[in-house]
């Protein structure tokens, strides 16, 4: 499943966890704005892609367009998902948070390192 991501990527989720995420989100109250608006933006963009016989994925126009997806992209994993960037988008995110990355202190997720 791919949809859109937080920061204009694009996530990609196993059909598994996809559902997880779904039932979870099926739980949040429909009273809530933040929740209609978070659920309308994520799951109005998803899209069941299936992998052709050579392991390729075709991404479809609109999320291409939402990520700005052109020639060249990275794709990085991020836990239970990839993340599909635009090469530049990707870039100037990680040269904007390398240095809050690099300064975290043990507090953020206690015992990982």
């Amino acid at each position: 499943m791919i949809t859109r991501g937080q920061e204009h990527c694009l996530y990609v989720f196993p059909v598994a966890e996809f559902s997880r995420i779904y039932e979870q989100m099926r739980a949040a109250p429909v009273t809530s704005k933040v929740a209609r608006d978070y659920m309308r933006v994520f799951l109005s963009g998803a899209s069941n892609e299936t992998p052709d016989k050579q392991g390729r994925v075709t991404v479809p126009q609109p999320l291409r367009d939402y990520a700005g997806l052109s020639k060249d992209c990275v794709v990085i994993g991020a836990g239970a998902r990839l993340e599909v960037w635009d090469v530049q988008a990707w870039e100037t995110y990680l040269a904007a948070n390398e240095t809050a990355f690099a300064e975290q202190s043990e507090e953020v997720l206690p015992g990982l390192i």
